[in-house]
């Protein structure tokens, strides 16, 4: 396979996947931008860019940000980079938007983190937080020095609602409901390599494999 000047790439992966730690540091080796949805919605807003203002219309009813306004966002922020290298996060989400993704662009790989459900509730679900600092304990990784009870002050942790294991479970069926068509349309384009484990540690250097055969790490100007 011969090696591209510039990376054109997507990052799948559950809540609690350790998707941005992946994220990092193929940034990192790479060179890459990294476009995930939240951060360039927040940025077209602030910059008040055309897709900004009408994003801003509905977030401020309280409404999600209708898909075909997301792929307007991402295809002008697209634009925008011409031909420096990109990693794609958070999108595309609806196969539509899949469609018309690749139609404008070529991409070279969906990279999908394959971890467990049961692995990721039982990550998220052993987090406790202290309210006032936000400092975040876990009861197997980072347990505190006193069960449930903050290592500065002593008082006492809480477990925020989207780290109960019930809000957790809902969270993947919902991300697995909404990503299957999606990694199904680009597994029939070839385009789709899985990378299963339980750690980041464990997935990165088959990752950084992967993306090495199609690009040479550390050839363009990091973004920060």
């Amino acid at each position: 396979m011969a090696i591209h000047s510039f990376l054109r790439a997507i990052i799948v992966g559950a809540p609690g996947s350790g998707k941005g730690t992946i994220s990092t540091r193929i940034v990192k080796d790479f060179g890459v931008k990294h476009l995930s949805s939240g951060d360039l919605l927040r940025k077209q807003v602030q910059e008040k860019t055309e897709y900004g203002q009408q994003a801003k219309n509905y977030m401020d009813a309280g409404k999600l940000v209708p898909d075909d306004l997301m792929l307007g966002l991402f295809m002008n922020e697209l634009k925008d980079l011409g031909d420096h290298s990109w990693l794609l996060d958070g999108f595309p989400r609806t196969v539509d938007q899949a469609v018309a993704l690749t139609k404008s662009k070529d991409i070279d790989v969906v990279l999908n983190l394959r971890i467990p459900f049961d692995v990721i509730i039982d990550r998220i679900k052993g987090r406790w937080t202290h309210p006032g600092s936000g400092r975040i304990y876990h009861v197997d990784f980072n347990p505190p020095k006193v069960p449930f009870k903050d290592d500065m002050t002593g008082e006492p942790l809480v477990q925020r609602d989207d780290d109960k294991e019930e809000t957790v479970k809902a969270r993947l069926e919902h991300y697995r409901h909404l990503t299957h068509p999606v990694l199904q349309f680009f597994s029939n384009k070839g385009m789709v390599e899985e990378f299963a484990g339980t750690e980041s540690n464990e997935i990165w250097p088959r990752v950084h494999k992967t993306l090495s055969h199609i690009v040479t790490p550390k050839q363009y100007t990091h973004y920060e």
